[in-house]
């Protein structure tokens, strides 16, 4: 509400839904080159949340309007058609993750969370570490050349992180700039998803990077205490925390597999 939010889809309606939500300064098309694989067997549909790519800014950002805005999206994709969709959430977009399987689970098939820890102890000192927004580029080249992961890790999949650094980027008026709102933590509520990771109103399944720097060892050990009894905790090997760059097959049969298990169709 309030805000023109982009989205994209692939696969036929009818068809079980898969909701793709990324993470912190990021885009929809950070699943550009995974959601089509999965699209074989399901609607399959991604946003870029509002301050975020090429969805429109907003004065105040918090993890309520961005559930608004996941179910938006999820009902003009129809992903609901075929009876509960899967969401998977990535990092910060777990937050919403979280609260949808708590306030919203009743409508869920289950949500896969990502690779994602707690907030950040400050907000504010970690965006001016990790996204120094505002900035302006005088050619496309330059502007690529300063393209980071936040948290930073080796890449060997060169050409995914190519294709999404393009789409972080837009022109104006000659000069290239990053594609989100540099006054996005500065204007977001701060969030604590622990509590609706204790009580889902739907399956739950965790996924985590072998060499994450978000999802550590403690991380993981709070949520397997945290999370209801059961729940799966599945390790990508080789992978750190960006999945979809570091390990992209492996996070589709990941997602297939929790997709036939909750839905009946992988």
């Amino acid at each position: 509400a309030g805000a023109a939010i982009e989205a994209l889809a692939w696969g036929e309606r009818g068809r079980p839904g898969l909701l793709l939500l990324h993470g912190g300064m990021a885009h929809a098309r950070w699943w550009a080159h995974v959601a089509p694989l999965i699209a074989r067997t399901h609607r399959v549909a991604s946003l870029s949340w509002s301050g975020m790519g090429g969805s429109d800014w907003r004065a105040a950002y918090s993890v309520e309007i961005y559930v608004e805005e996941a179910l938006a999206v999820a009902e003009w994709a129809g992903l609901f058609d075929a009876g509960p969709p899967v969401v998977a959430a990535h990092s910060f977009g777990a937050a919403a993750g979280a609260r949808l399987a708590h306030l919203h689970g009743q409508r869920l098939a289950g949500v896969a969370i990502l690779d994602s820890g707690a907030a950040p102890p400050s907000l504010k000192a970690f965006a001016r570490r990790s996204f120094p927004g505002g900035r302006t580029y005088a050619s496309l080249e330059a502007a690529l050349a300063r393209f980071r992961l936040a948290p930073e890790q080796p890449v060997e999949n060169l050409f995914i992180a190519d294709m999404i650094a393009r789409h972080s980027l837009r022109e104006v008026e000659g000069q290239w700039r990053w594609r989100f709102d540099p006054g996005f933590f500065t204007h977001m509520e701060r969030w604590d998803s622990w509590a609706a990771i204790a009580d889902p109103a739907c399956a739950l399944a965790f996924v985590y990077g072998e060499f994450s720097h978000i999802a550590t060892s403690e991380v993981i050990a709070r949520q397997r205490a945290q999370a209801p009894a059961g729940t799966p905790f599945i390790e990508l090997p080789q992978a750190h925390h960006h999945l979809m760059i570091d390990q992209p097959l492996a996070l589709v049969a990941v997602l297939r597999t929790l997709c036939a298990q909750w839905t009946g169709v992988g």
